[in-house]
């Protein structure tokens, strides 16, 4: 069984991913990142998002891929009070993809834990990552 909602797709180290766009508040350029003393490397630090602070998300480093080419665009999300903005390479659109669970077989380990579902793309297999769970896997 899938479940067809509308997703923001985004690429991070080369990989396809999709955020559930009732979790996105915005999309926007980051600003300048002031880091964190004592926050691990899944977190870049602080920024000034619309005069709110926001916690920036190192997410290659949170999946385990490579520094993207990008970096320089934020997916931001509300989690328990708290504004995160979830640096990604690139932006693409919004897509009205079926979403189907993981297969049984899949390896989800480390940050790859935080993948609820797959959808097929344009050319490639799309992850769909649940935000609470990434951001938990980042301050960890």
């Amino acid at each position: 069984m899938s479940d067809r909602s509308l997703q923001l797709v985004a690429h991070v180290g080369g990989r396809g991913i999709l955020f559930d766009a009732t979790e996105v508040d915005s999309v926007v350029d980051l600003p300048a990142v002031v880091p964190a003393p004592g926050a691990p490397a899944t977190i870049r630090g602080l920024a000034a998002l619309r005069s709110r602070v926001a916690t920036v998300i190192e997410t290659h480093r949170v999946l385990g891929l490579p520094r993207g080419s990008g970096g320089g665009r934020g997916v931001v999300t509300m989690i328990d009070g708290h504004l995160y903005a979830i640096a990604v390479d690139t932006l693409e659109d919004v897509a009205g993809l079926a979403i189907a669970p993981p297969p049984a077989g899949m390896a989800l380990e480390g940050g790859w834990s935080a993948v609820s579902g797959i959808a097929d793309g344009e050319n490639e297999t799309l992850l769909m990552l649940d935000l609470d769970r990434l951001v938990a896997l980042a301050s960890a």
